[in-house]
């Protein structure tokens, strides 16, 4: 059996800075309130009809792939973390298909919202383990401040989520000591709307009752979080899937170089790197001026951690995620 490496990385960014203080024109809040309760000083918003979720993600892609140093007609398979795509369908991974004008390559989409791209790299690592595929490409993408209530009335979310979008390259490892060693992954269905966005599912309502409605006052078009709980059940399941995945490998916390936790709140990061006993130069958070990019915050996080020189052969990284579903995992990769 097979491994699988990270052979290249790319992250974009829209150029568009939204500062705490922008936010404070348009809703009841402040710079300190802000940063107090999420550590977030400013985020990246696109600019209308400029990026899409697709767009931004084959912007990422296309440093990935140069990065790997392959043609991107090697790409075997292709993996798309959202929760934000395009259009309801298709997908965005046939996008990217279309956009990198390669061959047709399968495509498919994960949907495990702030955890999609653990997912996704577990999914990609299995593909490369069992021999199906040799190169396969995982990106997360986000565009979420077309969704956003930018009000008061939202400004407990609003606040907190901004655009980006990374990618990776997984590619074939001889070597089983290297590369991705393991993958943890989990759900808990039973709190799924405690973090959640209702509309425009077909659930509860349909597309029709929608448009008689029309009805400008109906929230469940915006996203909902109760923060209190899924801050409580976060610090729980980041410590326990990294645990896991430590176990399983015969490791411990003193073992990494690096963590690179999902970009959710900085109180949450501080609070797992004081639980494993882990130095400021252990564990990479860049939330303070990109926000919460869900699908995208780990592998923004790790591309810049690794153009940093953070990142460096040989090391321990761990990835770790929690969000929506409740889903959360973990990624133990000896770089």
């Amino acid at each position: 059996m097979y491994n699988s490496k990270i052979s290249g990385l790319g992250y974009f960014v829209p150029d568009n800075v939204v500062t705490n203080d922008d936010l404070s024109k348009l809703m009841d809040t402040n710079d300190e309130w802000i940063q107090e309760r999420t550590g977030i000083k400013e985020r990246r918003h696109v600019v209308k009809g400029e990026d899409t979720t697709s767009s931004m993600g084959l912007k990422a892609a296309k440093i990935a792939i140069e990065r790997a140093g392959i043609d991107k007609d090697e790409i075997d398979f292709i993996v798309f973390a959202t929760l934000s795509p395009d259009y309801y369908f298709p997908g965005p991974g046939v996008m990217i298909q279309r956009d990198l004008g390669i061959k047709t390559v399968g495509a498919i989409d994960i949907r495990n919202q702030c955890s999609g791209f653990v997912y996704a790299i577990s999914l990609a690592d299995q593909y490369i383990k069992t021999g199906m595929y040799k190169n396969v490409l995982v990106i997360g993408s986000e565009l979420h401040s077309g969704g956003l209530d930018m009000t008061t009335r939202g400004r407990g979310v609003s606040v907190i989520f901004g655009d980006g979008a990374g990618a990776a390259v997984l590619t074939r490892e001889e070597d089983n000591s290297k590369g991705i060693l393991s993958t943890h992954l989990h759900s808990e269905g039973a709190h799924a709307e405690e973090l959640s966005l209702i509309a425009p599912g077909m659930g509860k309502r349909w597309v029709l009752d929608i448009l008689k409605d029309d009805d400008p006052n109906d929230e469940s078009y915006f996203p909902y979080m109760n923060g209190q709980f899924v801050f409580k059940n976060a610090v729980v399941r980041f410590s326990e899937v990294i645990i896991e995945g430590l176990k399983t490998n015969n490791l411990k916390a003193a073992d990494i170089d690096m963590l690179i936790p999902h970009q959710a709140n900085l109180r949450i990061s501080q609070f797992i790197q004081g639980k494993f006993k882990l130095r400021d130069d252990q564990v990479y958070n860049n939330i303070m001026k990109y926000g919460n990019t869900t699908a995208a915050s780990i592998p923004i996080a790790l591309t810049e951690a690794w153009e940093q020189g953070k990142v460096k052969e040989g090391d321990l990284v761990v990835l770790a995620a929690f969000g929506s579903g409740f889903t959360w995992g973990s990624a133990i990769i000896r770089w």
